[in-house]
């Protein structure tokens, strides 16, 4: 067997175990699931050709998370945030004014645990390391942050590395580490806590508000599907600009602009994205097959709903596994 393939067969035994979470990651910098693939695809083809220098002076781990986020951070000198329709800094949409599309900008984008995973379900804790942070709201919130910044959070308080990590993954001295990521703390502020619980952190109640969420949408119950949300939660559905605060809005909304209109004409299959609970919303054409409408995925917070963010992309119901027509 040549060198090489050794080299090849180690590499792959070291760092392949760190796919998903590196995934995970570049998605947190870059608010797309599609870039952090591309960023991912980089970062091990630029650890492949120097893996003959590493000098094991830090953890592959580290030296991994060094190479994709410095490949990150050059990403993201060619593109600018992605933020959701609320944080553009406007009011709250009127639900009687018919909803705009705006593609001129690029919207952040759900990252289904399935892309991380695989068709492998994952051990609980590791599921757990790897959804840490991924919540629509914490991204959200990182969308707000210069690059150096955002990465320096995420590798504090996400990763938890060390400063000295954190500085040899930035390439600047601790202190200049350590001033980036107080800054970072003090523009987040509260921005991030008010992320809904990770699927495993559920309590058996508030699976069922999220059973009773879906069933009321099936029925084409719109009270119900209010009923199941706290007062001032939100609705928002990019590419569509606006968004909507508050059961009674929420309602108006689909109530007049939602094309569904009776028991069925929607139907939806639960899944998992950004470590929520989400599902892939089928709408039923004249031909009566469901085809993909919208993923949504709820922020659950003690028992309530506090957030759904709908997202109109095929590409994310492919990524999250779910088929592309439904027959009855």
């Amino acid at each position: 067997m040549s060198t090489n393939a050794v080299s090849e067969s180690e590499f792959e035994r070291v760092a392949g175990p760190l796919r998903g979470e590196l995934l995970a990651h570049c998605y947190r910098m870059l608010g797309s699931a599609g870039d952090a693939e591309d960023m991912v695809q980089e970062t091990y083809l630029r650890a492949w050709r120097a893996f003959h220098s590493f000098e094991g002076r830090s953890s592959v781990r580290t030296w991994m998370y060094t190479i994709a986020t410095n490949t990150c951070l050059t990403a993201l000198k060619q593109s600018g945030r992605r933020p959701l329709p609320s944080g553009l800094g406007q009011p709250p949409g009127d639900p009687s004014v018919p909803v705009v599309e705006d593609r001129s900008r690029d919207w952040l984008e759900p990252l289904p645990d399935r892309l991380v995973w695989g068709a492998a379900a994952p051990d609980p804790a590791d599921a757990a390391v790897a959804t840490e942070g991924v919540q629509l709201a914490v991204v959200a919130a990182l969308q707000d942050l210069p690059p150096r910044q955002r990465a320096a959070l995420v590798l504090r308080d996400v990763l938890q590395m060390s400063a000295v990590e954190t500085a040899e993954a930035l390439g600047c001295s601790v202190a200049a580490a350590n001033s980036a990521l107080q800054r970072a703390r003090a523009t987040i502020g509260e921005g991030a806590r008010r992320a809904g619980r990770r699927v495993h952190e559920l309590s058996a109640e508030e699976r069922e508000v999220f059973t009773r969420f879906c069933d009321a949408f099936e029925r084409y119950d719109v009270p119900a599907v209010v009923g199941v949300m706290a007062d001032r939660t939100t609705w928002q559905m990019p590419p569509f600009d606006r968004y909507y605060v508050g059961r009674e809005d929420i309602a108006a909304l689909i109530g007049g602009q939602c094309p569904a209109r009776a028991p069925r004409d929607l139907l939806m299959l639960p899944t998992v994205s950004n470590g929520q609970p989400a599902a892939g919303m089928y709408f039923r054409g004249e031909d009566g097959v469901h085809r993909p409408f919208q993923l949504v995925v709820l922020d659950i917070v003690d028992g309530v709903v506090t957030s759904v963010v709908g997202f109109f992309s095929p590409d994310a119901f492919a990524q999250a596994g779910l088929p592309a027509e439904v027959r009855d």
